[in-house]
């Protein structure tokens, strides 16, 4: 069989494996999101007006623990709901865990927002990291019933066939998107500043305000790029596996290699990178 036959080979998980499980857990977990679509009742906020968390997140991330817990009790879990709003308390909570051996990183409802609003762009994000190395990322979309899946090493796929990341070339003929995070104060204007210079730049600007899809859209070719300042690790950890296994690139907005403290992130193609950063730098607009 030839590479490009391979390529058609529907990709299957079997077993109680990490990915099993992760695949499962996201499944079932999405399946109860999407059933409390519309149904709100206690709605908070965590940081600022715009950082919302439900019942439905809380919920989730437990179902979530459940399940991984059942097969791998001695496992770590770092999810978002379990961590003090704030890029500090985020920091420590990663540092607090990412020298354990096995640590799941979890986002039960990434899209919280769109999800409250009834907008259907809301994900479930559930990555497994081994001694600080990701090695399986997982991305389900309820609304569409997609399930992304990437395991180190032997690429990224959705519905079971092998993606790849787009070929756009330059800028100019690339579909980038980006993000507004809830920080006010310091993220938020640094997005905008991205958003104001790419715009005359590129193809098209687009922000469906869930970090996970956007990642899992750069991996399938949907995307030529997406750029966001201001991330956390759950936002990011299984997008960057499926970026990196779909022969794309992420790294952080200078360019540096990333890793699960990287808060600032540029996810391309690997084709159009260099001119992203490029322009990121050149704008001031890195962050760092």
């Amino acid at each position: 069989m030839n590479e490009h036959e391979n390529e058609k080979v529907p990709y299957i998980v079997s077993g109680k494996s990490y990915t099993a499980v992760a695949i499962n857990a996201a499944s079932k977990a999405g399946e109860w999101i999407k059933s409390r679509l519309g149904t709100v009742e206690h709605l908070n906020t965590k940081q600022s007006p715009t950082d919302l968390v439900t019942e439905v997140d809380k919920g989730a991330e437990q179902m979530i623990r459940r399940l991984i817990l059942t097969h791998f009790p001695d496992h770590a879990i770092l999810g978002e709901e379990s961590v003090e709003p704030g890029a500090e308390a985020s920091a420590r909570a990663l540092e607090a865990a990412r020298e354990e051996e096995y640590l799941w990183i979890i986002d039960p409802v990434d899209g919280t927002t769109n999800f409250v609003h009834s907008l259907p762009y809301y994900s479930v994000s559930i990555a497994l990291a081994h001694r600080g190395e990701l090695i399986v990322g997982v991305i389900y979309d309820p609304s569409r019933d997609e399930m992304f899946v990437a395991e180190k090493g032997k690429g990224a796929y959705v519905h079971g066939n092998r993606m790849q990341a787009s070929r756009e070339e330059t800028l100019g003929d690339s579909l980038v998107c980006i993000g507004f995070p809830p920080d006010r104060t310091y993220a938020q204007p640094l997005n905008m500043k991205i958003t104001q210079v790419l715009t005359p730049q590129v193809r098209g600007i687009r922000a469906l305000g869930s970090a996970a899809l956007h990642l899992a859209y750069v991996a399938s070719g949907r995307l030529s790029a997406y750029c966001e300042i201001g991330l956390n690790a759950w936002d990011v950890a299984a997008g960057a596996l499926l970026v990196q296994e779909s022969g794309g690139t992420i790294t952080d907005t200078l360019g540096r290699p990333y890793d699960l403290s990287v808060r600032h992130i540029a996810a391309t193609n690997t084709a159009i990178h260099s001119q992203l950063i490029q322009v990121l730098k050149e704008a001031d607009a890195t962050g760092l």
